[in-house]
């Protein structure tokens, strides 16, 4: 009989992945104390020995965002049956269950930069660091092309990321903590009041190392990423909740008739008490 797989040696296997040198290469191998596994560029894999249940789903959930070299964009939500991530008044604690949670710090963790717009900053006051699993810490990326962060908030004064802050150009001389680094998302005399295109901040992100992206928030930073065709996945996570008003998830420009929806390949999976969809988008 095979030896078994836990699931806290399937994660190290993928942290083991996520450093590994793609350069080049289409498959590697990784070995631990009894067992080998194998994997390849678009995060198919085979092991020596048996995984469990949960170490199965895991290999399967997180090495296609770590195998291969180039840029690999994916999205994060966590929202009712009906689409909501939060009441009109915002509240948002807690949709999901502290399995979605933990789901959303091992994205954190296999990714180089976590993304997300200013209102998600001034709403939640998120660390956006990696706590309740073994893993290092993603850069922290804020879009706030206006200024309008909170300068307050706990990124820009903790040192246990970096923090990236990109702003306006009229706005880069001056940043709201001593931890982070503010970078222009336009030029000079560029500054029209509409958003950047997603395909010139990851260009942004690109310059500075960062290939592998969580876009974590909020539903219109995600929306957004989704329309321009910039993300690869999105990991859709669905509490059994009916709220019934509220702020949307996944919002797009209107469509005539569904021959336009868009109907990327699905996988579910059991996420605690919710159900975590991932979707292939490209």
């Amino acid at each position: 009989m095979p030896l078994s797989l836990c699931a806290d040696q399937a994660w190290q296997l993928i942290l083991r992945t996520r450093q590994h040198d793609w350069q080049g290469q289409s498959r590697a191998v990784l070995a631990g104390d009894e067992y080998e596994l194998e994997v390849t560029d678009n995060g198919g894999w085979q092991c020596s020995a048996e995984p469990s249940p949960e170490a199965r789903e895991m290999l399967d959930l997180f090495l296609p965002l770590v195998s291969g070299s180039g840029s690999h964009v994916v999205g994060q939500l966590g929202q009712s049956l009906d689409g909501r991530i939060a009441t009109v008044s915002g509240a948002s604690q807690y949709i999901n269950c502290s399995a979605a949670l933990t789901h959303l710090h091992r994205l954190r963790a296999v990714v180089d930069a976590v993304l997300v717009g200013v209102g998600t900053v001034n709403a939640d006051n998120p660390q956006l660091t990696v706590r309740h699993v073994d893993g290092p810490h993603p850069v922290r990326v804020v879009i706030d092309r206006h200024n309008r962060a909170n300068a307050d908030a706990r990124l820009f004064h903790d040192d246990t990321a970096t923090t990236l802050h990109l702003v306006g150009s009229r706005h880069c001389n001056a940043g709201p903590g001593s931890h982070s680094t503010r970078i222009a998302i336009d030029r000079p005399g560029d500054e029209a009041e509409g958003d950047i295109e997603p395909a010139a901040i990851l260009a942004i992100l690109a310059r500075h190392g960062l290939h592998r992206v969580l876009i974590e928030g909020g539903g219109y930073t995600v929306s957004r990423f989704l329309h321009a065709g910039a993300l690869n996945r999105l990991h859709l996570l669905v509490a059994p909740m009916l709220i019934g008003s509220g702020r949307p998830g996944v919002s797009l420009p209107p469509i005539d008739t569904l021959d336009d929806a868009l109907r990327p390949r699905s996988r579910s999976f059991a996420c605690g008490r919710d159900t975590l969809f991932d979707l292939a988008l490209r």
